[in-house]
C-alpha cells in the first residue's frame, strides 16, 4: 500500500470528531478512493495514531479484537450505542455496537474543504507515480 494513501487515509480519519463514527466505507467514499477493505487495511496496520474508534464496521460494530478499547472510549466521548454494552462492561459478554445511524460524522463545508484538498493531494501523488512507473520523465 502506498505512503500516500496511507498518509490520505490517516488524515480523514483525524478530522472525525469525538463522539462520530464514520465506516470504512464512508471513508472510503470521502476520499474518493479505495473501498473499505482497504480502508480496514490501512487502519489496521497504520491506525494506532489516530483515532481508530471512531472508524467502523457498517454494522456500527467495533473493530475485531478491541472492542473492549473501543467501549471505553466511546463511553467517554459520549458516541450513541446500542444493545447490552453496560452487561458487556461488567462481565465481557454481551452484544452492543455503535448507533451509527446517530452517531454517523456529517462534515461541514469546511470538513469538506479540507478532504476535497487531502483527496486532490492524493489523486496528484498517485498520478505522479504513475507516470513515472511507466518510465516517463516528470
Amino acid at each position: 500500500m502506498r505512503n500516500e494513501y496511507v498518509q490520505a487515509v490517516l488524515a480523514v480519519v483525524r478530522l472525525v470528531p469525538a463522539g462520530s463514527a464514520v465506516s470504512y466505507g464512508d471513508v472510503a467514499e470521502l476520499l474518493g478512493s479505495g473501498g473499505p477493505r482497504q480502508i480496514g487495511y490501512v487502519m489496521s496496520h497504520h491506525g494506532g495514531s489516530v483515532p481508530w474508534w471512531r472508524i467502523l464496521k457498517a454494522s456500527g460494530h467495533a473493530p475485531e479484537g478491541h472492542e473492549a478499547e473501543a467501549l471505553l472510549f466511546y463511553l467517554e466521548e459520549g458516541t450513541p450505542l446500542l444493545g447490552a454494552f453496560s452487561s458487556y462492561l461488567r462481565t465481557g459478554e454481551g452484544r452492543w455496537r455503535v448507533d451509527l445511524n446517530t452517531a454517523r460524522w456529517a462534515p461541514t463545508d469546511n470538513d469538506f474543504d479540507r478532504i476535497d484538498i487531502i483527496a486532490e493531494q492524493l489523486e496528484r501523488s498517485l498520478h505522479r507515480l504513475s507516470v513515472a512507473d511507466d518510465g516517463m520523465i516528470l
